[in-house]
């Protein structure tokens, strides 16, 4: 058995004295594990830091098998060192698909969102919001789509201000009225409308952390979402 794809590393664990053991999130294969043979190699320490893009050749014997990959370095995402925020951006994002993707299942789609995410890390200055939509894609992704485009109530598109915490429908705040207490904020900028503030984006990573508690809740096993997603939003700007 033996294939070839790019893909990012999620995570690194030293396996025995020389080798090393990565999770890769692959364009064709999605998460996929391998044994890297002299992985605990001073010289493949930058190539196997989560995060780096590479190009993957996977062998084994058989198909269930964990089997071993032969690596090369296609582009390097060290940069994010030198910025905490973003480092911090690197590990949710890596932590999050180790959690939620399935073992050796493609989703090209989400594949295609997190590489455009990866990169954004370094080039773009409102990356939290591409990340806070990457949340929803990933929800949409493990089959929990949020419905914000009209009211649940009234049907209607105006004035949509808040999610029922049950369906992951957007309510309207007329058809809200005494329920809206128990109702999740919906932040404008999620619907496209004005910038994201930093109050608006620990409302949507609200609204997205509670989605993402239910739906991995048999993977969670009473367990919190990441640390490194906690750590993320703990170091945004909270005003």
């Amino acid at each position: 058995m033996e294939w070839r794809d790019q893909g990012a590393v999620l995570s690194m664990r030293l396996h025995g004295e020389t080798s090393a053991i990565i999770e890769v999130f692959t364009a064709e294969h999605g998460r996929h594990a391998g044994v890297v043979r002299g992985g605990a190699s001073r010289r493949m320490a930058a190539t196997l830091q989560p995060g780096s893009q590479v190009e993957v050749t996977w062998h084994a014997r058989l198909d269930e098998q964990i089997g071993s990959y032969r690596v090369e370095p296609l582009q390097s995402r060290a940069g994010v060192l030198s910025d905490r925020l973003a480092l911090a951006g690197l590990n949710a994002t890596c932590a999050m698909l180790l959690v939620a993707l399935p073992d050796r299942e493609p989703h090209p789609q989400l594949y295609r969102a997190s590489m455009a995410l990866l990169d954004a890390l370094q080039a773009s200055a409102d990356w939290p919001l591409t990340y806070l939509r990457w949340e929803m894609q990933l929800l949409e992704e493990l089959g929990f789509a949020l419905d914000l485009t009209r009211c649940a109530v009234t049907g209607s598109r105006e004035d949509l201000a808040f999610v029922s915490p049950k369906t992951g429908r957007a309510v309207s705040r007329g058809a809200a009225g005494d329920w809206a207490a128990r109702l999740l904020p919906l932040p404008p900028m999620l619907l496209g409308q004005g910038p994201a503030t930093p109050v608006e984006l620990a409302q949507g990573f609200a609204l997205t952390a509670h989605f993402l508690n239910r739906g991995l809740e048999p993977l969670l096993n009473g367990k919190p979402l990441p640390e490194a997603r906690a750590r993320l939003i703990g170091m945004l700007p909270k005003i």
